[in-house]
């Protein structure tokens, strides 16, 4: 792991997704890239309303002046002592938080995302989605999105939702790097929802191929009942304590990802404890 890349809104959210990410640089000597992006600026290449070149002047002036705030709230974060040791770059970006942090993971090749988010529920949660979400859909890298404030140390338990039955090859190694950083113990977990239902017996055998295949170590196999998949990975998290979730996420767009809806993004928005993703459509 070489480069974490942390977005910012210097939130008491992002700061707490700072705090992690300095721990697991520490650990992993890894860098911290700290993105902000500032919304809502137009493009300055040209005037398409037609303004006076004086106005559009003061434009880019007043647009200057805000990047350069944003430079000094920079400077004052990474100022704080839970930087010490780490290298810790920052940039500024403009326009769509979703467009620009993935500009800048594929551009530093970013090994690694730390997000803070809110979550979102209801109404809200179906007509905006979130940036949040968006980032953890197409990333090329695996994202941690975290509400609330959580240690390295914390981390002794990964609950790691799977179907068993989809090649997770890829995911599964960079979710050992994890594991090793952490020492936690790996939980996998099958739902066994009424739609989806598989005897006992049939997957147990299924956890003990993929155990085999995947060569885990310092894991054991669940099989756990609910109504949902989303509930019953919640709930067997909860049962567990202090964890973190981690799940593939298929990555749909359009009208196949409103149709089918991604339980990854889901967790995101309603677990409070960390969530690990990584897309599947990237992870070949």
């Amino acid at each position: 792991m070489k480069t974490i890349l942390v977005p910012t809104d210097f939130s008491e959210q992002a700061n707490n997704a700072l705090y992690l990410a300095t721990q697991i640089a520490r650990k992993s000597g890894a860098k911290i890239l700290i993105v902000n992006v500032i919304e809502g600026i137009r493009n300055f290449s040209f005037n398409t309303m037609g303004e006076s070149n004086a106005a559009m002047g003061e434009e880019v002036f007043l647009v200057k002046k805000l990047i350069e705030q944003v430079n000094e709230r920079m400077a004052q974060l990474i100022s704080d002592s839970m930087f010490d040791g780490i290298e810790v770059a920052t940039e500024v970006e403009m326009g769509s938080p979703y467009e620009s942090i993935s500009r800048v993971i594929a551009g530093h090749n970013a090994d690694l995302v730390v997000m803070g988010t809110v979550g979102m529920s209801g109404l809200e949660e179906v007509l905006i989605g979130s940036n949040t979400e968006k980032v953890v859909r197409h990333a090329k890298c695996p994202v941690i999105t975290l509400k609330k404030k959580v240690s390295l140390e914390d981390i002794q338990n990964i609950v790691f939702a799977t179907n068993l039955d989809s090649d997770q090859t890829a995911i599964i190694e960079k979710l050992k790097v994890m594991q090793d950083m952490t020492g936690a113990t790996l939980h996998l977990v099958k739902v066994n929802t009424p739609n989806h239902f598989h005897t006992q017996h049939q997957m147990t055998e299924e956890f003990e191929d993929y155990l085999e295949k995947h060569q885990l170590k310092n894991a054991n196999t669940n099989i756990y009942n609910e109504i949902t998949e989303e509930d019953g990975i919640l709930r067997f998290a909860e049962d567990l304590g202090p964890c973190m979730i981690a799940i593939g996420t298929h990555g749909r767009t359009g009208l196949l990802h409103l149709l089918s809806g991604s339980i990854a993004e889901d967790l995101v928005n309603h677990s409070d404890k960390p969530v690990w993703t990584m897309s599947m459509k990237h992870a070949k």
